[in-house]
């Protein structure tokens, strides 16, 4: 069931995922929810309404009913598990909850989200105080918005909404970064990870510091490090982008980009890869661009750094292939 925790975040504020509606927010706001550090708690921190708390938190209910709260996913998407995190909540928590999801058009408001179709995605199921709570789901629908009902009343720290992204193509430019997770790209695989994940480099945005970004082990053999990213798309890239940004005394030496068509190639057959970017000398804490003059189509690209250190993050702007999008989008809508 851990399994779908490794997926991105579709409902995280790094994609600009937020929430649009709660019922009730009267001890702690429900923008928490979406924050994507984790909760922390201080002990006998009191406000003007009681115990500060870095969650959700409703009022006690004294009334039938129960509370909810309506996430817009940042990256909408297939949801595969959900993770209702009552961290610090001990007391104070709900005994049950149901996660619900919709998909709509455009940028709906409180109204229309209340008559929307919701499809139940997690049936009322029983939580767990100061807890992970994590539940598999089983849908291959694309979904906008998610709902998280609580029962009756309470406090959640964290929801969390594991998923495939599936970005709508009609949104969507010519050429775009088809390395980005906002678009659906993903990391396949690495050689060390040790200080920080290289999911990092494909997040959106600048990287904030060094720790934003994918930082291997000190090498102390003759090989060097390297990340495979599963693009978003099939594309032709015509510019990658290496910022090194932050990493000023740890920054790789050097770098090259490989390509391959993973339908046509297989990932660990050598001859099978395209050089992209040949090795090129890399400075610490810079943004690096380059032209990409090769017009092989991709759906893989392996990033090579010498001989280790940090990346802060990788673009990769391509033409991406628009009839694989849209059977992808149309297949799931």
């Amino acid at each position: 069931m851990e399994e779908f925790t490794l997926l991105p975040d579709l409902a995280s504020r790094v994609f600009g995922g937020g929430v649009v509606f709660a019922n009730d927010e009267f001890f702690a706001a429900a923008d928490h929810l979406v924050e994507p550090a984790a909760p922390v708690f201080a002990p006998k921190t009191f406000g003007h309404k009681g115990q500060v708390y870095d969650g959700w938190e409703t009022r006690r209910r004294r009334e039938p009913g129960h509370d909810t709260a309506i996430i817009r996913l940042g990256a909408p998407g297939i949801v595969h598990g959900v993770d209702i995190d009552t961290a610090f909540f001990t007391g104070n928590y709900p005994p049950h909850a149901s996660v619900e999801g919709a998909a709509l058009e455009g940028y709906p408001d409180p109204i229309q989200l209340a008559e929307a179709h919701w499809v139940p995605l997690v049936p009322r199921s029983p939580l767990a105080g100061d807890s992970q709570n994590l539940f598999a789901v089983d849908s291959s629908q694309r979904f906008t918005h998610i709902r998280l009902n609580i029962h009756p009343d309470g406090g959640v720290a964290r929801l969390r909404v594991h998923g495939e992204v599936v970005p709508d193509p009609r949104l969507l430019p010519s050429v775009f970064d088809v390395a980005a997770a906002e678009y659906g790209a993903r990391i396949a695989g690495c050689s060390n990870m040790f200080y920080g994940h290289p999911q990092n480099m494909i997040y959106p945005g600048l990287a904030r510091s060094m720790g934003d970004g994918w930082e291997t082990s000190r090498r102390r053999d003759d090989s060097n490090d390297w990340v495979l990213v599963q693009l978003a798309v099939p594309s032709v890239i015509e510019l990658a982008e290496l910022d090194t940004s932050h990493f000023k005394g740890n920054a790789p030496g050097s770098a090259m980009l490989r390509g391959i068509d993973a339908r046509t190639g297989l990932l660990d057959d050598p001859t099978d890869w395209f050089d992209l970017l040949p090795q090129v000398r890399l400075s610490p804490d810079t943004r690096h661009r380059f032209g990409v003059s090769v017009v092989p189509v991709a759906t893989h690209v392996r990033l090579d750094i010498f001989p280790d250190g940090g990346m802060a993050r990788l673009r990769l702007h391509g033409r991406p292939d628009g009839a694989v999008l849209r059977a992808r989008f149309e297949a799931v809508t």
